[in-house]
Protein backbone atom coordinates (compact mmCIF):
# COMPACT_ATOMS: atom_id res chain seq x y z
CA UNK A 1 0.00 0.00 0.00
CA UNK A 2 1.28 3.66 -1.09
CA UNK A 3 1.67 6.11 1.93
CA UNK A 4 0.27 9.06 0.88
CA UNK A 5 1.23 13.00 2.93
CA UNK A 6 -1.47 15.93 2.89
CA UNK A 7 -0.25 19.32 4.14
CA UNK A 8 -1.61 22.65 3.52
CA UNK A 9 1.33 25.55 2.73
CA UNK A 10 -0.11 27.33 5.83
CA UNK A 11 0.03 27.72 9.43
CA UNK A 12 -3.35 28.89 10.19
CA UNK A 13 -5.21 26.93 12.88
CA UNK A 14 -8.33 27.15 10.58
CA UNK A 15 -6.65 26.68 7.39
CA UNK A 16 -9.24 26.07 4.14
CA UNK A 17 -6.15 24.82 2.21
CA UNK A 18 -5.36 22.27 5.19
CA UNK A 19 -9.51 21.21 5.01
CA UNK A 20 -8.93 21.00 1.34
CA UNK A 21 -5.84 18.53 1.44
CA UNK A 22 -7.38 16.41 4.46
CA UNK A 23 -10.43 15.63 2.45
CA UNK A 24 -8.58 15.39 -0.93
CA UNK A 25 -6.53 12.85 0.53
CA UNK A 26 -9.69 10.71 2.36
CA UNK A 27 -10.79 10.77 -1.03
CA UNK A 28 -7.40 8.87 -2.76
CA UNK A 29 -6.88 6.39 -0.39
CA UNK A 30 -8.44 5.79 3.19
CA UNK A 31 -5.29 5.19 4.83
CA UNK A 32 -2.95 8.95 4.57
CA UNK A 33 -1.11 11.22 6.71
CA UNK A 34 -1.88 14.71 7.49
CA UNK A 35 1.07 17.09 8.27
CA UNK A 36 0.85 20.58 9.82
CA UNK A 37 3.63 23.21 9.14
CA UNK A 38 2.96 24.55 12.86
CA UNK A 39 5.15 21.59 14.26
CA UNK A 40 8.28 22.51 11.83
CA UNK A 41 8.54 26.07 13.72
CA UNK A 42 11.59 27.59 11.59
CA UNK A 43 14.15 31.12 11.55
CA UNK A 44 13.61 32.61 8.50
CA UNK A 45 15.84 31.19 5.63
CA UNK A 46 19.35 32.78 5.60
CA UNK A 47 22.45 32.06 4.25
CA UNK A 48 24.65 33.23 7.24
CA UNK A 49 22.00 30.96 9.73
CA UNK A 50 22.46 27.77 7.27
CA UNK A 51 26.53 28.35 8.39
CA UNK A 52 25.68 27.85 11.79
CA UNK A 53 24.07 24.17 10.62
CA UNK A 54 20.35 23.19 9.01
CA UNK A 55 17.87 23.86 11.97
CA UNK A 56 16.18 20.66 13.48
CA UNK A 57 12.82 21.30 12.04
CA UNK A 58 14.12 21.69 8.20
CA UNK A 59 15.96 18.18 8.78
CA UNK A 60 13.16 16.63 10.22
CA UNK A 61 10.42 18.06 7.34
CA UNK A 62 12.60 16.70 4.54
CA UNK A 63 13.46 13.40 6.33
CA UNK A 64 9.20 13.13 6.89
CA UNK A 65 8.95 13.74 3.09
CA UNK A 66 11.13 10.75 2.12
CA UNK A 67 9.05 8.57 4.10
CA UNK A 68 5.94 9.15 1.63
CA UNK A 69 5.24 7.55 -2.04
CA UNK A 70 3.43 10.41 -2.96
CA UNK A 71 1.53 14.15 -2.02
CA UNK A 72 -1.83 16.24 -1.76
CA UNK A 73 -0.57 19.70 -1.27
CA UNK A 74 -2.51 22.51 -1.05
CA UNK A 75 -1.39 26.26 -1.04
CA UNK A 76 -2.46 28.96 0.50
CA UNK A 77 -2.13 32.20 -1.84
CA UNK A 78 -0.97 35.44 -0.07
CA UNK A 79 -0.73 38.38 -2.57
CA UNK A 80 -0.91 36.23 -5.87
CA UNK A 81 2.13 33.51 -3.86
CA UNK A 82 3.02 31.33 -1.55
CA UNK A 83 2.29 31.83 2.18
CA UNK A 84 5.05 33.04 4.10
CA UNK A 85 5.49 30.02 6.17
CA UNK A 86 5.33 27.60 3.36
CA UNK A 87 7.81 29.66 1.24
CA UNK A 88 10.07 29.50 4.22
CA UNK A 89 10.16 25.47 5.00
CA UNK A 90 10.69 25.24 1.25
CA UNK A 91 13.28 26.90 0.76
CA UNK A 92 15.22 25.00 3.83
CA UNK A 93 14.64 22.06 2.74
CA UNK A 94 15.31 22.71 -0.90
CA UNK A 95 18.94 23.65 0.67
CA UNK A 96 19.13 20.04 2.18
CA UNK A 97 18.23 18.44 -0.95
CA UNK A 98 17.39 20.08 -3.97
CA UNK A 99 14.82 17.52 -5.44
CA UNK A 100 12.16 18.29 -2.25
CA UNK A 101 9.68 16.46 -3.28
CA UNK A 102 12.22 13.42 -4.00
CA UNK A 103 10.69 12.52 -8.16
CA UNK A 104 7.59 11.81 -6.24
CA UNK A 105 3.72 12.06 -7.88
CA UNK A 106 1.99 15.72 -6.31
CA UNK A 107 -2.05 16.10 -6.66
CA UNK A 108 -1.31 20.23 -6.28
CA UNK A 109 -4.82 22.03 -4.68
CA UNK A 110 -5.44 25.31 -3.74
CA UNK A 111 -8.49 27.22 -2.22
CA UNK A 112 -9.46 30.39 -1.38
CA UNK A 113 -12.74 32.27 -0.60
CA UNK A 114 -12.76 34.25 -3.73
CA UNK A 115 -13.40 33.34 -7.18
CA UNK A 116 -9.91 32.61 -8.45
CA UNK A 117 -9.56 29.73 -5.88
CA UNK A 118 -5.47 30.45 -5.33
CA UNK A 119 -5.10 30.14 -8.92
CA UNK A 120 -1.80 32.10 -9.09
CA UNK A 121 0.09 30.01 -6.51
CA UNK A 122 -1.23 27.30 -8.38
CA UNK A 123 0.21 28.57 -11.54
CA UNK A 124 3.55 29.49 -9.70
CA UNK A 125 3.78 25.94 -7.71
CA UNK A 126 3.03 24.45 -11.02
CA UNK A 127 6.37 26.06 -12.81
CA UNK A 128 8.39 25.56 -9.77
CA UNK A 129 7.31 22.52 -7.83
CA UNK A 130 8.98 20.04 -10.93
CA UNK A 131 12.89 21.93 -10.74
CA UNK A 132 12.15 20.67 -7.12
CA UNK A 133 11.37 17.18 -7.74
CA UNK A 134 7.67 17.06 -7.70
CA UNK A 135 6.41 15.02 -10.31
CA UNK A 136 2.82 16.83 -10.71
CA UNK A 137 0.04 15.13 -11.72
CA UNK A 138 -2.55 16.64 -11.54
CA UNK A 139 -3.90 19.97 -9.99
CA UNK A 140 -7.26 21.04 -8.72
CA UNK A 141 -8.64 24.69 -7.85
CA UNK A 142 -11.54 25.10 -5.30
CA UNK A 143 -13.37 28.74 -5.97
CA UNK A 144 -15.57 30.44 -3.25
CA UNK A 145 -14.54 28.33 -0.34
CA UNK A 146 -16.97 28.79 1.97
CA UNK A 147 -19.71 28.65 -0.79
CA UNK A 148 -18.61 25.06 -2.43
CA UNK A 149 -17.00 23.26 1.17
CA UNK A 150 -20.08 22.22 3.82
CA UNK A 151 -19.93 19.55 6.20
CA UNK A 152 -16.52 18.43 5.15
CA UNK A 153 -17.53 18.13 1.75
CA UNK A 154 -17.17 19.70 -2.02
CA UNK A 155 -21.15 20.76 -2.00
CA UNK A 156 -21.11 21.65 -5.94
CA UNK A 157 -21.49 18.40 -8.07
CA UNK A 158 -19.65 20.03 -10.95
CA UNK A 159 -16.27 20.71 -9.30
CA UNK A 160 -16.90 17.63 -7.23
CA UNK A 161 -16.41 15.58 -10.58
CA UNK A 162 -13.33 17.68 -11.76
CA UNK A 163 -11.84 17.00 -8.50
CA UNK A 164 -12.61 13.62 -8.43
CA UNK A 165 -10.99 13.10 -12.15
CA UNK A 166 -7.86 14.90 -10.73
CA UNK A 167 -7.59 12.48 -7.96
CA UNK A 168 -8.17 9.61 -10.35
CA UNK A 169 -5.36 11.17 -12.38
CA UNK A 170 -3.15 10.76 -9.31
CA UNK A 171 -4.26 7.09 -8.40
CA UNK A 172 -3.17 5.99 -11.70
CA UNK A 173 0.75 6.77 -10.53
CA UNK A 174 0.51 6.68 -6.66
Amino acid sequence: MKKILAFAGSTSTTSINKQLATYTASLVDEKYDVADLNDYQLPIFSIDIEAEGFPKAALEFNKLLSNYDGFVVSLAEHNGSYSAAFKNIFDWVSRIDRKVFKEKPVLLLATSPGARGGKSVLETAATTFPRMGANIVSTFSLPNFYDHFKNDEIQDSELKEELLKAIKEFQLVI
